[in-house]
């Protein structure tokens, strides 16, 4: 059984997943490592699709592979850290080493550790990355095998999928170089987004994750304009994308949904529940409020920062409208200029949101933001101290939610099947970040992507356990 630790960075993908085909004699094969969040997964997939197009192999581990593409992560300067250790790794195991994703988007910061690398290049440049590819491994295509189109690419498991709609953000919060690094907000048109989710919904897709810097704003940019979908026209816009998606017969996920006023729209269609064919949007919002004293959202630049009073009541508006939504989030403590009054109001709006599930980060600078030259930066020991004094707030609410369930019954998705349990999640909660429910008896015959029902026997602190109905 696999269980998910809350010290988790909860900006992470799960780890890529790879089908481990064997290469045909004399093909190219092209080593990956994926790094990061989903949307940083997602650019993974595309890479590697339009590799396997033009008659690449993919291999999973370094052996073998003509070269290596690392792609990269620059959020926290911990995670720039780790992308040069997993460069040099690469390059010490293969020699041949191209690298792309946001790090990319500071290249001379990369050279400058590792000077041998072939290439840099930034987030979503996949011309520059095939360039780069075609250099060190010329391709070699089978005309009759790979250079018919096929399937893409995924790097989750086959049940579920990452649906990105947009790239970039039109924020400018103190803390944040994504716009930096991936530029404003470009939205994908809605028919594109459907086409997409619908051909994985055909290959066996049982779960959409639907990601974007700024799921909210989708859209804004191309000042929602619709778009055609099969017999009619679908405004880019998030309401109406969910709408169409949950009727693609699939659980649909909504994740970083900035808390504007037009998310109430999107309640109703979670109370709706799962149709016929077990499909629908369901009642989970991730929403990265990040805290909730109004000077600290101020001094973040939050967008959300004046309507912070406001949050509340949001909540309990969506809870009137779906008593069952799930709300997770995510929280910085330790931000320069905290106060130990600050951190207190949010440890007391922990205890009235009661949110189901939560993640933390503990402040750390990152080269080029602006929060850097905020003053009164607080303490490693009292961050350390008050990301621990959160961290069980948030457990002892999560405990306590989780008990309430027992003797309910739950619709759960399979993740795994070992020797000793399955590995569930019910519709609370997402692949990696939130917890798990298990079935210890009379799983043998489940397979991974069955939904089902089950009653819930026992509860823990993160995860549940349960029984066949």
């Amino acid at each position: 059984m696999t269980s998910n630790p809350p010290s988790l960075r909860p900006d992470l993908a799960p780890r890529a997943s790879f089908d481990g085909t064997a290469p045909r004699d004399g093909q190219p094969t092209i080593g990956m490592v994926s790094l990061g969040c989903p949307k940083a997964l997602v650019d993974s997939e595309r890479i590697l699709t339009r590799l396997r197009a033009e008659g690449y192999a993919i291999s999973p581990d370094y052996a073998g592979a003509g070269a290596v593409i690392v792609n990269t992560c620059g959020f926290l300067d911990s995670a720039k850290a780790e992308s040069l250790e997993a460069i040099g790794e690469a390059l010490h195991e293969n020699g041949k080493v191209i690298v792309t994703g946001c790090l990319g988007a500071e290249p001379e910061y990369i050279t400058g550790a590792h000077p041998s690398v072939m290439a840099v290049t930034g987030p979503h440049q996949y011309e520059q990355v095939m360039d780069a590819v075609h250099k060190a491994v010329p391709p070699s295509p089978d005309p009759f095998i790979d250079l018919v189109p096929g399937t893409s690419v995924q790097l989750t498991p086959r049940h579920y999928a990452y649906l990105k709609i947009s790239e970039g953000c039109n924020h400018a919060c103190k803390f944040c170089i994504i716009p930096d690094m991936r530029g404003k907000l470009v939205s994908r048109p809605a028919a594109a987004v459907l086409r997409e989710a619908e051909r994985l919904v055909t290959a066996g897709v049982r779960e959409l994750l639907v990601i974007s810097q700024d799921t909210s704003a989708y859209g804004l940019d191309l000042r929602h304009a619709a778009s055609s979908w099969k017999d009619r026209e679908v405004r880019t816009h998030i309401t109406d994308l969910s709408r169409e998606l949950g009727q693609l017969g699939a659980w649909v996920r909504l994740h970083y949904v900035y808390p504007y006023p037009h998310v109430r729209n999107l309640i109703p269609l979670m109370a709706e529940g799962l149709d016929a064919a077990g499909g629908g949007i369901l009642p989970y919002l991730d929403i990265p409020f990040q805290h909730a004293h109004p000077d600290t959202l101020k001094r973040m630049a939050r967008p959300a920062a004046a309507a912070a009073a406001k949050t509340l009541d949001e909540i309990a508006a969506w809870r009137a409208t779906c008593p069952d939504i799930t709300l997770r989030s995510t929280f910085i403590v330790g931000y320069p200029g905290e106060t130990e009054a600050e951190f207190q109001t949010l440890l007391d709006w922990m205890d009235e949101a009661q949110l189901d599930r939560v993640g933390c980060f503990q402040y750390e600078n990152v080269a080029g933001a602006r929060a850097n030259a905020l003053p009164d930066h607080v303490p490693a020991e009292i961050k350390q101290d008050r990301w621990d004094r959160f961290m069980e707030k948030a457990q002892a609410i999560s405990e306590a939610r989780l008990a309430a369930k027992v003797g309910t019954r739950q619709k759960v998705i399979v993740d795994l099947v070992e020797d000793d349990a399955a590995t569930c999640r019910t519709m609370a909660d997402a692949p990696e970040i939130d917890g798990n429910l298990f079935i210890d008896e009379g799983f043998e015959t489940l397979k991974p992507g069955d939904i089902f029902e089950v009653e819930v026997d026992e509860a823990g602190e993160y995860d549940l356990w349960g029984k066949l109905v």
